[in-house]
């Protein structure tokens, strides 16, 4: 578990790092492709951002959950579930994992390709920040945190993704009728949240969940229905990696098995 917990943090690190390389090219087409997804979305009648905004800044008990859940929850609900499938659902554990850190990693080339600003730089949309506006904790609430990360790396929503693969986890393996209601509850709290407390739009959280839905039946195929030698061609690579030098540990580790 522990090695799988390092793995994890060392990919997050790696990612949070490529993030904040990504946003060096300056921040002025972020603000031209907010406009562009505002413009969108009008057309498309889902410009629910704002409204949702203005009624959370109305109820600052409200607003301040809000900050605290949006800047806590996606980790902490996140490694919980990573924990809990690594103990009691092993053999689900692999795909899983794989599809959720491909997703994640998918999501640089958008970070990359489509920088964009949050609604809450958009003053002039009538959006507001609820952290600056309420002095409140948030996830870019110190001056630290905020120049240690990306801002500008809106599309896809990560937040909602994890939160769509948290939830799928939980409706699906865990038995208990309140970690289902969980399951169903925690992703739809989410989009919540990103869109009112203006960190995310609505096309940003679509492609979120989009883009963790299709990793996570890629990885499923690859783990349960590849092909014999595409799994064996899969073992050789793993298993070079993990004994670079060979040796009796990989050919022990070869006779464990090539199951998925």
């Amino acid at each position: 578990m522990w090695r799988e917990l390092l793995l994890l943090v060392l990919f997050y690190t790696g990612y949070t790092l490529t993030r904040i390389v990504l946003v060096q090219d300056g921040t002025g087409p972020a603000f031209t492709h907010a406009h562009q997804i505002l413009h969108a979305e009008k057309l498309l009648d889902l410009d629910v951002e704002l409204g949702l905004n203005k009624t959370l800044i109305n109820a600052p008990w409200l607003a301040r959950t809000a900050n605290m859940f949006y800047a806590t929850m996606h980790f902490i609900l996140t490694a919980l579930v990573v924990v809990w499938l690594y103990r009691y659902r092993p053999r689900e554990y692999r795909w899983l994992r794989t599809g959720i850190m491909a997703a994640t990693a998918l999501a640089l080339i958008g970070f990359w390709l489509y920088p964009l600003a949050p609604p809450r730089f958009l003053h002039s949309a009538g959006f507001v920040d609820p952290v600056t506006a309420l002095h409140s904790f948030g996830l870019y609430s110190s001056d630290a945190s905020g120049s240690l990360t990306n801002q500008y790396a809106a599309m896809p929503s990560m937040h909602a993704g994890w939160a769509l693969w948290c939830g799928f986890v939980l409706v699906k393996f865990v038995s208990q009728r309140w970690a289902k209601v969980l399951g169903v509850i925690y992703p739809a709290t989410t989009v919540f949240v990103i869109l009112s407390t203006a960190n995310h739009y609505v096309l940003d959280a679509v492609v979120g969940m989009a883009l963790i839905g299709g990793s996570l039946g890629v990885a499923w195929l690859l783990y349960t229905r590849c092909p014999q030698p595409v799994i064996d061609l899969r073992d050789r690579a793993v298993q070079r990696i993990r004994h670079p030098h060979g040796g009796t540990a990989r050919r022990a580790d070869s006779a464990a098995g090539s199951r998925c």
